[in-house]
């Protein structure tokens, strides 16, 4: 029973995350930093990563292999925003690269999930190995590469006089 509410929860925080990643992501590409909608989609997508490591462990799997990847990417982007400000290109680029990345993650894993939950889905591709899901996840892929493009050229060298918290 502990377990089902520990899902929930997982979930519903990932979800949060998504949505607040997308709207933190709107704003990269306007060329704007949102900061609630970053702080949120940081946190969230954070907590998602690090609740995922708690659900009992049998053998590694390709969602505790985007845990150990997406906790250092988040780092790294948290600590360009909060701690270096966006200090120069580099800390811009590693923020907007970790965002868009992380964000990615978020949804590749949304994606696996959809396939296997929902009905319909599963029936297209019982074993996540079938052209329908591949070709879903080279849609989502190539959404992200625009995103992360569009990103990294709007989004401005410097925040402006302006904290982003």
């Amino acid at each position: 029973m502990a377990l089902q509410y520990f899902t929930l929860f997982h979930v519903f925080i990932s979800l949060v995350g998504i949505a607040a990643g997308f709207g933190a992501l709107a704003g990269l590409v306007a060329g704007k930093l949102l900061p609630r909608w970053t702080a949120v989609y940081l946190a969230t997508t954070a907590a998602t990563s690090v609740t995922g490591f708690f659900f009992p462990f049998n053998g590694f799997t390709p969602g505790i292999a985007l845990g150990i990847v997406s906790v250092p990417v988040l780092a790294a982007a948290s600590y360009a925003l909060y701690v270096r400000r966006l200090a120069g290109a580099g800390m811009r680029a590693t923020f907007v690269v970790g965002a868009v990345l992380a964000q990615y993650l978020n949804c590749l894993v949304l994606v696996t999930q959809l396939f296997q939950k929902m009905p319909a889905l599963a029936e297209l591709a019982p074993t996540q190995t079938e052209p329908p899901f591949a070709a879903t996840q080279l849609v989502v892929l190539v959404a992200f590469v625009w995103l992360g493009y569009a990103a990294i050229r709007r989004f401005p060298a410097s925040p402006g006089p302006r904290s982003p918290s």
